[in-house]
């Protein structure tokens, strides 16, 4: 039952499917659904080949928890290689007294399945956060779903919002199909798409879920791209990474890119309260055992998780699990878990960095802003956040020494000894000695006057360089060496004054003659 409610169907008819093939077999309900769907439909489509529906169905059977105990191999029951009980009375109870063997009774999740997975939002209206996309009149809110690319970082909720979204549709029109880049491969694929193109037949759509989407090479993403357009499938694709930099400019051309962000404390305070008190799915299923949760340590996790809900869940378990094997009570008979405990779970602060990701890029940019804007607070600050996560001292120390010459440059020439002192100062020390070294020179160039002028007055040679028309002209002859004879005789070198020689040699110019007296360089400033 699980497995035909994860692909979209609805639970009547999905049970009925059950009823009909002896419910053995999720697969064979499935397959049962989709032949029936197509002989009750009042314009019946055309017949399809045989090899469309083969005895047995691997594409189908993908999608299926493998381990199942209750999932045979084969459509066909009578084919299973399990022994058959000849006494059926003895088959019955054995099956009643069975929870996987109720396929009409929905069950509930199991509690080895960790806090954060039984805790998902099943619908839209019971996701935490994330107001900006899910408003009354927004599009995932209206009837109509369009391929999406859902950006956002780990544990702000990409996952659950696809299978909300999918679970929002009409179960008899739309398979929820999921595959993960880090497992899925081509075969996978185009098995996937192969399944959706024959249910599209009969039909019904199906919406592909693929996790950590960035995964797939370009040419597997670009394989997605003629499903998308004939209908056979919605895309729905999740990512921690920036779709401009890891998705093809095709596939992105075909989906809407949304971007989630970081749950913010009150969001991860409810996600926590919800998983406290839900008896059916939430803590008590993992110490079997009422819980209470004092508000110190609640706060302490909304405000050290860095806005993942996923972190924030896995420590509260974990502390849960330590108050029950410490015995620890609220004297009414509550297991109780305490800021020690979650502290002893969490051990540190979780940060949210990526030293290849956005991330990345995001804080190094921060950095160099605050030091341009000569904040040396905020610079140490963003310093501070990039080691903290792990960033590799040499990588700041190289894009101090930029910094130095394109930022402040003239205006204190020292800054470039200083960075490039730090850099061997890194160099030579490695963390978490060289921290200070990096804090000293951030400082000191955020503090240093600025000046951009050597920085623009590259730029502008560059831009003449490369929009000069009919080509760059050539050296001036005075300016050329002329170490041969060959090439005095030429002229290289001819009337070129020497200025230690010739105190007086303003008249001598050094640009082709289409530039001359062309500025590239404002120094001194024309302002001071």
């Amino acid at each position: 039952m699980e497995q035909l409610l994860s692909m979209g169907f609805s639970e009547d008819l999905a049970s009925e499917a059950l009823a009909a093939t002896g419910g053995h077999s999720p697969l064979a309900a499935a397959d049962w659904i989709l032949t029936r769907s197509s002989s009750s439909s009042s314009v019946p489509p055309s017949p399809l080949p045989p090899s469309l529906f083969p005895s047995t169905q691997p594409s189908l059977e993908r999608f299926f928890a493998s381990s199942s105990s209750s999932i045979p191999k084969t459509l066909n029951p009578s084919s299973s290689s399990a022994p058959k009980n000849p006494n059926p009375s003895t088959s019955t109870s054995t099956s009643t007294s069975s929870p996987s063997s109720l396929p009409l009774k929905r069950r509930h999740p199991s509690a080895a399945a960790p806090l954060w997975d039984r805790m998902r939002p099943a619908t839209l209206d019971a996701i935490v956060g994330q107001d900006h996309l899910l408003g009354p009149s927004s599009l995932l809110r209206s009837s109509f779903l369009p391929s999406l690319v859902l950006w956002g970082p780990p544990g702000s909720g990409k996952t659950t919002l696809a299978r909300a979204l999918a679970a929002s549709l009409p179960g008899s029109l739309y398979t929820f199909v999921p595959l993960s880049a880090v497992s899925a491969g081509v075969r996978d694929l185009r098995d996937a798409i192969d399944c959706a193109r024959r249910a599209r037949s009969h039909g019904r759509r199906t919406v592909l879920f693929v996790d950590e989407i960035h995964r797939f090479s370009k040419s597997q993403q670009d394989s997605f791209l003629p499903a998308i357009e004939d209908g056979s499938i919605i895309l729905v694709g999740a990512t921690t990474e920036n779709p401009s930099f890891q998705l093809t400019t095709p596939l992105l051309s075909r989906c809407r890119v949304l971007s989630l962000q970081p749950l913010k404390p009150q969001h991860i305070e409810a996600l926590l309260r919800r998983a406290i008190l839900d008896a059916e799915k939430g803590l008590q299923v993992t110490t079997q055992a009422p819980v209470s949760v004092n508000q110190e340590a609640i706060d302490f996790l909304s405000l050290h998780c860095d806005g993942d809900a996923r972190v924030a869940l896995n420590a509260l378990e974990i502390a849960a699990t330590l108050a029950a094997s410490q015995k620890l009570d609220d004297n009414k008979g509550n297991l109780a878990v305490t800021l020690d405990q979650v502290k002893e779970a969490m051990q540190c602060k979780h940060l949210a960095y990526d030293q290849a990701g956005d991330e990345h890029y995001n804080l190094i940019s921060a950095l160099h802003k605050s030091m341009r804007g000569s904040d040396a607070d905020a610079a140490i600050y963003w310093l501070a956040r990039m080691l903290e996560g792990g960033e590799q001292p040499l990588y700041i120390a190289r894009r101090l020494v930029r910094f130095a010459s394109e930022d402040v440059g003239l205006a204190d020439p020292s800054a470039l000894s200083h960075a490039v002192a730090c850099y061997q100062s890194c160099h030579f020390l490695g963390m978490p000695e060289c921290d200070v070294c990096l804090a000293q020179c951030v400082t000191y160039l955020a503090l240093a006057p600025k000046s951009v002028a050597v920085y623009q007055a590259l730029g502008e040679a560059k831009r003449v360089v490369k929009e000069s028309s009919g080509g760059n002209e050539g050296v001036p002859l005075h300016l050329r060496n002329a170490p041969t004879k060959l090439m005095k005789d030429m002229g290289y070198g001819k009337d070129y004054m020497y200025p230690p020689d010739h105190k007086d040699c303003s008249s001598q110019t050094y640009l082709p003659p289409s530039l001359l007296g062309h500025k590239f360089l404002d120094w001194p400033p024309q302002d001071e």
